[in-house]
C-alpha cells in the first residue's frame, strides 16, 4: 500500500501544475503569429482593429466552452470530452482536426522563427528562413523526448522574453502620441464584411492556443481547477496585450512597409533605436516563437499519442519513454510540419505564412464547433448559453472568413482523416477476430 502512493505521489510530480498548465496557454498564444501577423493585417487597415475586438471576444467565449468541459471531464483530454457528448467518430474527427491544426501551426511558427532570426545577424538572409525553420522544429522535438516537465520549464522560463516586443512597441506607441506626433495613416481599404471576416480569421490565428491546455492526458494536476483558470486568465491577458501591440505596429510604420516586412516589430525599433534596438527585439521575437514551438510540439504529439492509443492511428504512436513522452507521435507530427514547410517554400515568405495560418484556423475551427457544442449539450443557466450561442455564431464567422481555398484543403483532410479510421477499425476489427478453426481429415482406421 505504500508503495503504491508513493507510486501516485511521483505521477503528481512529474505533472504538469497551475503555472505550467498557464504557461502553457499563455506560451502557446503568444508567439503563434503575432510577430508577423501584422503582414497580413496590413493591407486590410480599419478592418484588422474591427477583427482584433470581434476575435477577442469570441476566442473568450470558446474559452468559456472549454473551461466547461474541462470542469466536468476529468482530465482525459479532448478526445475524451467530445467523445462523452458524440461518440467515437466525432470525437476522432475533431482530434483529428486539432491535429493537423497543430502541426500545420508548428510549420507557421517555425517560419516566423526563421524570418525574425533572419533579422538578428548578417550571417542570416532571407534564404535562410525555411532552414531555420526546419532546424527549430527537429531541435525542440529532441526537447520534448525529455518529457512534459522539462518542456514546460523551457516554456516558463521564456515567456519573460516573449513579452518585451510586444510590451515595447506599446510603449513607443504612447511615447509617440504623448509627444504629439501624428501617427501612421491605416491603409485605404473600405470596412466591408468580407475585410473584417478576413480580418477576424487572421487574427483568430493568434488567439489559438489556449485549447492546447486540454491536449494532454492524464498529465495536469487537479484539472477540473487548474484548468479552467489556466483557458480563462491566460486568454484575457493574452488578448489585451495583442490588441495593443499589433495596433501599434500599425500606427507606427508606413502600411506598405509592414505589408513588405519579414519581421515588423523589429522594424518598428529600427525606427525609433537604430540597429540595436532590432537586434534585441528580434531576439526577443524569435525566443517567442522557439517557446512556442515548443507548446506546440508538445501538443501535437499528445494529440497523436491519444489517437493511436485507442488504436484510430498506428500503434507505433502509443510508444513512450521516461514519464509516459509519446516521442514516436512528436516525431511524425514534426515531419508533417517540416514537409509543410518544404513544399510551400517557393511562395514569399508572406504568402506562405497567410495560407498556413489560414488552414491551420480553418482546422482549429472544427475543434472550437464540437466542444462548444459539447459545452451546450450540458446545459445550464440562460447566460451560458448566450455565451455560447455566441461563439457558434463567431465559429460560423470564421469559417467565412477563412476562404475557400483553406476550407476546402480543411474538408480534404478531414475526408482524409475519415477514411483513415474506416480503415483502422477494419484493420483492429480483423485484429481481434480468432481465425477460423482448421477442419482436420479424420484419421484412417
Amino acid at each position: 500500500m505504500t508503495n503504491q502512493v508513493e507510486t501516485t505521489e511521483v505521477e503528481r510530480s512529474q505533472m504538469m501544475g497551475p503555472w505550467l498548465t498557464t504557461a502553457l496557454v499563455v506560451g502557446t498564444m503568444v508567439g503563434s503569429g503575432i510577430f508577423m501577423l501584422p503582414v497580413s493585417l496590413a493591407p486590410l487597415g480599419p478592418n484588422a482593429l474591427v477583427g482584433w475586438v470581434i476575435s477577442i471576444a469570441g476566442a473568450l467565449s470558446i474559452a468559456f466552452a472549454f473551461a466547461l468541459l474541462s470542469r466536468a471531464g476529468g482530465g482525459g483530454g479532448i478526445q475524451s470530452y467530445i467523445e462523452q457528448a458524440f461518440g467515437p467518430l466525432i470525437a476522432f474527427l475533431t482530434t483529428w482536426a486539432f491535429w493537423f491544426s497543430n502541426w500545420t501551426a508548428v510549420a507557421a511558427v517555425a517560419i516566423a522563427f526563421g524570418a525574425a532570426t533572419s533579422r538578428i545577424s548578417p550571417l542570416f538572409g532571407d534564404d535562410t528562413v525555411v532552414i531555420l525553420a526546419v532546424g527549430s522544429v527537429a531541435f525542440l522535438t529532441v526537447v520534448n523526448a525529455f518529457g512534459v516537465r522539462v518542456s514546460g520549464g523551457l516554456n516558463l522560463a521564456t515567456i519573460a522574453i516573449k513579452l518585451i516586443p510586444l510590451v515595447g512597441v506599446a510603449v513607443l506607441l504612447a511615447l509617440r502620441g504623448i509627444s504629439g506626433a501624428p501617427f501612421e495613416p491605416l491603409a485605404p481599404a473600405p470596412l466591408t464584411v468580407a475585410n473584417i471576416a478576413t480580418a477576424t480569421t487572421l487574427t483568430l490565428f493568434a488567439m489559438l492556443g489556449f485549447e492546447n491546455a486540454t491536449a494532454p492526458v492524464g498529465k495536469v494536476r487537479d484539472p477540473e481547477r487548474t484548468l479552467p483558470r489556466a483557458l480563462l486568465g491566460g486568454t484575457v491577458m493574452v488578448g489585451i496585450l495583442y490588441l495593443l501591440s499589433s495596433s501599434a505596429v500599425t500606427l507606427l510604420l508606413p502600411a506598405a512597409e509592414v505589408a513588405a516586412s519579414p519581421a515588423p516589430y523589429a522594424d518598428v525599433f529600427a525606427a525609433f533605436g537604430g540597429e540595436s534596438l532590432v537586434v534585441v527585439a528580434a531576439f526577443a521575437i524569435a525566443v517567442s516563437a522557439f517557446g512556442t514551438l515548443n507548446c506546440l510540439i508538445l501538443a501535437t504529439g499528445e494529440l497523436g499519442f491519444a489517437m493511436a492509443e485507442r488504436r484510430q492511428l498506428p500503434a507505433v504512436l502509443a510508444r513512450t519513454r521516461g514519464a509516459n513522452t509519446p516521442v514516436a507521435a512528436q516525431v511524425a507530427g514534426a515531419a508533417l510540419a517540416i514537409a509543410l514547410v518544404l513544399s510551400n517554400s517557393s511562395r514569399t515568405t508572406a504568402g506562405l505564412f497567410t495560407f498556413i495560418i489560414l488552414l491551420s484556423t480553418s482546422g482549429i475551427l472544427v475543434v472550437y464547433l464540437a466542444g462548444t457544442l459539447a459545452a451546450l449539450r450540458q446545459g445550464g443557466r440562460a447566460s451560458t448559453t448566450m455565451i455560447l450561442g455566441l461563439a457558434l455564431l463567431f465559429i460560423a464567422f470564421a469559417f467565412y472568413g477563412s476562404g475557400a481555398e483553406a476550407n476546402a484543403w480543411c474538408l480534404a483532410l478531414l475526408a482524409l482523416g475519415l477514411a483513415n479510421y474506416l480503415v483502422m477499425r477494419a484493420l483492429n476489427s480483423r485484429a481481434s477476430t480468432p481465425p477460423p478453426a482448421v477442419a482436420r481429415a479424420a484419421p484412417r482406421e
